[in-house]
């Protein structure tokens, strides 16, 4: 009898090792429309998607935690991380918390307002969610590398 996540994975495109894995987890954060920064995972040695489905997994060699300076936030990813795609949105998640005042809260989901662009309009933010459905937003560039930083700020000069 298969597991629930031998049926979750089935039909799955896999990578495997560190360049590979880190390779396939950047182009899935872009295609979604996230920013590079956001799933900071260290020494990956698994990855796979099933697009059917929209199931994801990331897998490193061991927990990690991360502190990220545009939030002042503190978060944990575990060895396996897992959630649901779509574009602008990662749903169901596991594998990660975040460090609040004296507790570890899951993050369940997140998403983004739209594509990252520098557009005249509102900053874009980037909303976190709770099992409870509680949640935090952040401007998104809290959580861009210093390349999409820069190439934002370069987009914005161009418009002007």
């Amino acid at each position: 009898m298969a597991s629930q996540t031998d049926d979750e994975r089935a039909g799955a495109e896999i990578a495997y090792g560190a360049e590979d894995c880190h390779r396939h987890s950047i182009e899935l954060l872009e295609e979604l429309g996230f920013p590079k920064g956001v799933l900071p995972l260290k020494d990956l040695v698994e990855c796979g998607r099933v697009r059917a489905t929209g199931f994801v997994w990331m897998k490193q060699a061991a927990a990690t935690e991360h502190y990220f300076e545009g939030t002042k936030t503190l978060v944990s990813y575990a060895v396996e991380v897992t959630a649901y795609v779509e574009k602008f949105k990662m749903k169901r998640m596991t594998g990660v918390k975040s460090k609040q005042v004296f507790f570890w809260v899951p993050v369940t989901e997140m998403s983004v307002d739209g594509e990252l662009t520098a557009d005249s309009g509102r900053p874009k933010k980037i909303h976190f969610k709770t099992p409870l459905g509680v949640g935090k937003s952040f401007p998104i560039t809290a959580f861009m590398t210093e390349e999409e930083k820069k190439n934002l700020l370069l987009e914005k000069a161009n418009d002007q």
